[in-house]
């Protein structure tokens, strides 16, 4: 594996990718040289060392494949790749698949009816995304919804066990990082926070995968409105969104 991925950093990054992502994504642009070189070999690592595959016959495309991967390897752009050691593989469906069993709601409220599923990060497992999802919301970033930062943000958060909304950090960010997620969710529930989807409110798990899209998505309205929160998360994921927006 080593030798394939040292391999793949041996190719030169298509141009046509290089379009790609500046069409379909507002950050790519935004990205200094240093920062878009880094993305660049994080991605081709990332295609070479994972998996991806379609559901009922369904054939991802590699626009598909260059797209999500991209957005995934964005949240690790000044992390090592090896955080995603646990991501077997990735699952393409065309749309959103059916789910059945037990699920958490707002408020940790439990529920037996059946929903259906735009991602799903599984521990130790793949990752599924939908295309449909994935493809409209790169294009409207507006909305604050992204299944690809939410279900990697997921798998970060698995890094050190079951997701429980606290991914591998320093001591000193973690003493400030726990007691923040407690006061967010506590506002959630009471529908007090601003610059975040109620959904965040199910458990502190998702509380940081919506976390996750609000500040790769909607940087300006989450530093605004969850300035503690923002100021962790940029300490975490060691970006700045906000910043590279405004210049």
């Amino acid at each position: 594996m080593r030798r394939k991925l040292r391999k793949a950093l041996e190719v030169p990054f298509p141009e046509r990718w290089r379009a790609l992502l500046a069409e379909r994504t507002w950050w790519w642009p935004t990205l200094g040289e240093g920062e878009r070189a880094r993305l660049e070999d994080l991605i081709r690592l990332f295609l070479a060392g994972k998996s991806f595959e379609g559901t009922r016959g369904f054939e991802p495309t590699e626009e598909m494949r260059v797209l999500i991967a991209a957005q995934a390897c964005l949240l690790i752009l000044d992390h090592d790749f090896g955080l995603y050691d646990d991501v077997t593989s990735i699952i393409v469906s065309p749309s959103a698949v059916p789910h059945r069993g037990p699920r958490r709601l707002d408020g940790g409220i439990e529920s037996d009816e059946g929903t259906m599923l735009a991602g799903q990060a599984m521990l130790h497992g793949p990752v599924l995304i939908t295309w449909d999802s994935a493809s409209n919301q790169a294009r409207h970033p507006e909305r604050g919804h992204n299944v690809v930062f939410h279900e990697f943000a997921h798998k970060l958060d698995m890094r050190n066990g079951a997701p429980d909304g606290v991914p591998p950090l320093s001591a000193e960010l973690k003493e400030r990082w726990e007691p923040t997620l407690r006061s967010i969710l506590g506002e959630l529930r009471e529908g007090t926070a601003a610059g975040l989807d109620s959904y965040g409110a199910t458990n502190p798990a998702e509380l940081l995968a919506v976390a996750t899209e609000a500040f790769f998505d909607t940087p300006d309205a989450l530093q605004r409105d969850q300035p503690v929160l923002y100021a962790l998360l940029e300490a975490f994921y060691r970006q700045d969104p906000a910043g590279r927006r405004a210049r």
